[in-house]
């Protein structure tokens, strides 16, 4: 019986710890982990040599869980204590006290190793090098987009630069190379989508962000907001479009039903866009509408899919 006593509290610790650990890198909210591996399938499914291989789509899963966790870490060490000023962060695991600093620190260097290993032994051999070059380019955006609130006036487009890397990572696994119309218009296309939905993220926050003295996009771009991100969203289909016009067909019976698809998703991240316009007073609002991207973003990379099918 007295074993047992303990062992039910040491249970329950390890679950409690398991469970801030887990929001500490917002793996209980899937859709910003899926918006980041979005980008990476659009840059796989572009490639002249499409369809991918099951190996590399996997690495790339892995690198892009990893990398994501590890941005998330260091947001949250910069902005512990702004973190408990604002009524959508307050109750994160480091503002909250449910983590501390040294344990942050500590996952944080495993995620990065688990990135780092990524590199080193899941990427093709013979394109490692440019890779790891890729990687370590990686790393300043990423450590310093938190900081980036309290010093310049478009935070949200160093975190488009660093989405952007999702794209070029696995082009140059793939091909050994940072060459192509498909890839730049990938990339463009990437930074405009990041650009927008995070705008449309900082929304949520311009009260309190105002009141605090960080900045943000939302607040730089103020009444132009709306169709900065409607200008945005119709870019990335049309950036993706001018991407896969460059590349040889799949089955021609999918090819309508791919272009279809795209047609869906653009429409409806225009849609998303003219919507901002006169939002609704819930400012639960701009978190379903950054999920909603989640799901066009998705039919974007669908769309590539079917238009490449062997």
């Amino acid at each position: 019986m007295g074993s047992a006593a303990h062992r039910r509290p040491f249970a329950a610790r390890t679950a409690t710890t398991l469970r801030a650990w887990l929001e500490l890198v917002r793996w209980h909210k899937p859709s910003g982990r899926l918006i980041l591996l979005i980008p990476a399938g659009w840059s796989l499914w572009l490639l002249p040599q499409a369809p991918p291989p099951v190996p590399l789509v996997l690495a790339v899963v892995v690198g892009g869980l990893a990398v994501s966790a590890a941005g998330c870490i260091a947001n949250d060490l910069w902005d512990r204590r702004i973190d408990t000023q604002v009524d959508r962060t307050r109750r994160r695991p480091l503002a909250a006290g449910r983590v501390g600093v040294a344990e942050a620190l500590g996952l944080l260097l495993l995620f990065l190793l688990l990135a780092l290993a990524v590199v080193l032994w899941g990427l093709p051999a013979a394109n490692r090098g440019l890779c790891l070059l890729l990687a370590l380019a990686t790393l300043p955006p990423v450590l310093l987009y938190p900081s980036a609130k309290r010093w310049f006036a478009f935070p949200q487009l160093v975190l488009a630069i660093c989405w952007g890397f999702a794209v070029l990572i696995p082009w140059a696994a793939a091909s050994g190379s940072l060459q192509g119309w498909p890839l730049a218009m990938a990339w463009l296309a990437t930074v405009l989508w990041t650009f927008g939905f995070d705008t449309v993220y900082a929304m949520a926050d311009r009260d309190d962000d105002r009141r605090i003295g960080v900045r943000s996009s939302a607040l730089s771009l103020g009444a132009r907001a709306p169709a900065v991100v409607t200008l945005c969203y119709g870019g990335t289909a049309a950036c993706l479009a001018l991407a896969a016009l460059h590349l040889p067909p799949g089955p021609a019976a999918l090819q309508p039903l791919g272009w279809a698809v795209g047609a869906v998703a653009a429409l409806g991240m225009v849609r998303e866009g003219l919507a901002l316009r006169r939002p609704p007073g819930s400012a639960g609002f701009f978190g379903r509408h950054f999920s909603r991207q989640v799901w066009l973003g998705g039919l974007l990379l669908l769309a590539l899919v079917l238009g490449r099918l062997p």
